[in-house]
């Protein structure tokens, strides 16, 4: 129930997961209008804790965002912006409800290792769905290639690591790529980026809600390449 959907401006939206009580892990071109380039406005955004068909265990609206500072959005996608595509929401207001528990960040998964990715996508926009068949076949530096399905929506959305008692976060889903004429996604590992993200917001920087006028929230979603 951590995960959630992070709708945006209405027309919008990527996949994101608690890892506190007020701070929701997605992706960072999710904070991007794909047409202009320039940051979402964050009071465009809204957290949609649990969303299941038409309704959510609790409605947060975002206060600020923090985007890795080495990420840069380009409208054509560039496979070095992949290390760096992690960015932290944090919510006006925490979510307090029994039923939802924030999720851990855990280390970097290594090649082989069966991971498990739960999103919403066009087609279960209403519902997440878990994978848990997909492993890792591939990983550099601070991006892993997984033969997991995603879809558009996807964005952000969390790459859990089952290997210890509880799950815990390990990347986040960056787009869907073609390998060797497979589907695969493209994931940020999360570990380093947290800290630094989590750093951000505690020293009040970071881009805060209605700092920005006339971003708008379209054209935002997984992409899809084909390294």
């Amino acid at each position: 129930m951590a995960v959630g959907r992070l709708d945006i401006k209405g027309v919008g939206f990527c996949t994101g997961t608690l890892v506190a009580p007020d701070l929701v892990l997605t992706a960072a071109h999710c904070m991007y209008n794909k047409s202009t380039g320039q940051p979402i406005d964050p009071a465009d955004m809204e957290f949609l804790a649990g969303w299941r068909l038409g309704r959510a265990l609790a409605y947060r609206d975002v206060r600020r965002v923090a985007i890795h500072p080495d990420y840069s959005f380009q409208a054509k996608i560039s496979q070095n912006s992949f290390g760096y595509d992690v960015s932290l929401v944090e919510l006006w207001q925490p979510v307090r409800n029994i039923s939802v528990s924030p999720f851990e960040i855990g280390a970097a998964p290594k090649r082989g290792q069966k991971v498990g990715v739960v999103s919403y996508a066009q087609n279960r926009a209403e519902a997440p769905s878990l994978q848990q068949v997909c492993s890792v076949v591939n990983r550099q530096s601070d991006v892993v290639v997984m033969s997991c399905d995603v879809n558009f929506g996807s964005s952000g959305a969390p790459v859990f690591l089952f290997s210890e008692p509880e799950p815990k976060i390990v990347s986040v889903i960056s787009a869907k790529a073609s390998m060797n004429g497979e589907s695969v996604a493209i994931g940020t590992t999360v570990e380093k980026a947290f800290e630094l993200l989590q750093a951000e917001l505690e020293a009040g920087r970071g881009i805060d809600s209605s700092a920005l006028s006339g971003s708008g929230g379209k054209n935002v979603g997984a992409r899809f390449i084909k390294p």
